[in-house]
């Protein structure tokens, strides 16, 4: 196989994984599918050794393009750059994790076999969709990868809740479809050609004109519905009816294939101001929306896909901020993590129950709040100045003030009154530590996308009235969140957390729309 072709083994081998463990369900009747888990894991290893070899190849060559596997445009090919091999290394790896999981989890199930292969094949059409090199491959794997996910959606076809979580998924999908397709076509009419990185060449000159501006407002659009974004974010919130390895799935390139579209594009988006604006207003309230709701959520699952709705939108902030670097590795960062948490979702009551606490639970109070504030803010320009704070954009700056909002509700514990002294002194390492890894990371990401990523463009007016608006909004968030445990259960405060909890009743809104409260069977 030419080194240029490489990447595609990872597909191919999990392509071969999901049709044998599907085969394999087919012949065996329901019954246990003895060695096809085994199968697929060897599969799933299979391609993440080769996303390795391919993505080492970086450091010995320049980011490449594979000969078209077609003709007229239509085919396979493979773009091989710091994006997609850090895609590549994600999804494989953490599809690897989840396939190996899935062995054990299902084990006895009567389908296990069909649902080995759906997950298989879903985890071919990401990798087809991050490596793609022409916009027939992006678009083709990107519709495959929602119709084979609607598939483990609907693991169990019975249960109604399942059927109302895929029916509204469904449905954002193939209007999302649409987007894409059109998106495609426009920018096919204004460049002349379905290869991406002339395409992008193109556009890094600010060639495109207007058919440009309108294929990035339509991959905004197809963006904005891929990774769930407000109001469209209700089927995320039920995947709980599924098997557990179908939430820490989507971490593995589907929910956020959103933000991969946009980055992969990055240089045509930069063509739409306009575009971007709507991405931070529609992102930032995503994520101020699923952080607030996910407070109140009772089920540790429940709540870790609210957190993933929040994740999703910070994610679509950080694109429209043209913070194309720090949103990929947001992507790694979040996937990683938030796989892992759902995998091991089974055991975190156990282990909360388990802890025995000394004394009295350390709530911050006022002015707890405001010194860990305080000190955050600190911390960041101590640190920030360390790592060249005065040389980075606005945009990096305000991102990095929002994020250290995060850092202050963890010193607010550490500064509550009833806190024992070693916790606030920890809480401060702590903050250090995460301050200093935030910038390190960001310095990282940012040069190892250079020349493939564009820099982020100084701010006009509307951005910067977008920035401020963002860092105030989500200050004030988060000072709520750390003082929670004060008013939650205030009586003034009983009829908010009960709207909260239900999501302002976004989510129902939208059933009634689609008719989803029926129990009729989903598309």
């Amino acid at each position: 196989m030419p080194i240029d072709f490489l990447p595609l083994l990872a597909p191919a081998a999990l392509a071969a994984g999901g049709a044998a463990s599907a085969a394999g369900s087919f012949l065996n009747r329901g019954c246990r599918p003895a060695r096809l888990p085994k199968i697929a894991e060897a599969a799933a290893l299979l391609a993440c050794i080769s996303a390795i070899v391919s993505s080492a190849g970086l450091v010995f060559a320049e980011p490449a393009v594979s000969p078209l596997i077609g003709i007229h445009g239509v085919g396979l090919s493979v773009r091989l750059d710091t994006v997609s091999a850090v895609m590549l290394l994600l999804v494989t790896f953490v599809g690897w994790v989840v396939l190996r999981y899935s062995g054990v989890y299902l084990d006895g199930e009567p389908r296990q076999g069909a649902f080995t292969g759906w997950l298989c094949l879903t985890l071919t059409s990401v990798l087809l969709l991050v490596a793609a090199g022409n916009l027939v491959q992006i678009v083709l794997a990107w519709i495959a990868t929602s119709l084979f996910l609607h598939r483990l959606l609907l693991f169990y076809p019975d249960r109604i809740a399942a059927q109302r979580a895929a029916r509204k998924k469904f449905i954002t999908a193939r209007i999302g479809d649409a987007a894409l397709i059109a998106a495609a076509g426009l920018l096919v009419a204004a460049y002349g050609t379905a290869d991406i990185g002339v395409i992008l060449g193109a556009a890094r000159t600010g060639g495109g004109g207007t058919l440009a501006a309108g294929a990035a407002g339509l991959l905004a659009l197809a963006a904005l519905l891929k990774s769930a974004q407000f109001p469209t974010h209700g089927w995320l919130t039920e995947v709980m009816e599924t098997p557990t390895p179908v939430s820490a799935l989507l971490h593995a390139g589907v929910i956020n294939a959103g933000g991969f579209l946009l980055i992969r594009f990055a240089d045509v988006m930069l063509l739409a101001p306009g575009v971007l604006a709507a991405l931070v207003m529609i992102g930032g309230l995503t994520a101020l929306f699923g952080s607030l709701v996910m407070l109140t959520q009772p089920a540790v699952k429940n709540a870790l896909a609210w957190s993933t709705v929040a994740q999703m939108g910070f994610m679509i902030l950080e694109c429209g901020l043209a913070l194309f670097p720090l949103a990929l590795l947001h992507i790694v960062a979040h996937s990683l993590y938030k796989a892992h948490s759902f995998l091991a979702s089974g055991g975190a009551v156990e282990r909360v129950a388990a802890i025995r606490r000394p004394g009295p639970v350390a709530i911050p109070r006022a002015g707890a709040v405001a010194r860990a504030f305080a000190a955050a803010l600190a911390i960041y320009g101590v640190v920030g100045l360390c790592f060249g704070l005065a040389h980075k954009s606005p945009q990096a700056i305000a991102l990095g003030a929002i994020l250290i909002f995060g850092v202050a509700y963890m010193l607010a514990q550490g500064f509550a009154e009833a806190a024992p002294r070693p916790l606030g002194r920890r809480t401060a390492l702590y903050a250090l530590a995460t301050t200093a890894g935030y910038f390190a990371l960001q310095t990282a990401a940012t040069s190892i996308t250079a020349g493939v990523l564009p820099a982020t463009p100084a701010p006009g007016p509307l951005e910067w009235a977008l920035i401020v608006l963002a860092v105030i909004s989500f200050g004030l968030v988060a000072i709520v969140q750390a003082m929670f445990p004060l008013w939650a259960y205030h009586p003034a405060a009983a009829g908010l957390r009960v709207h909260l909890s239900n999501g302002f009743y976004a989510n129902a809104a939208f059933d009634r729309l689609i008719g989803g409260w029926s129990i009729g069977a989903a598309p």
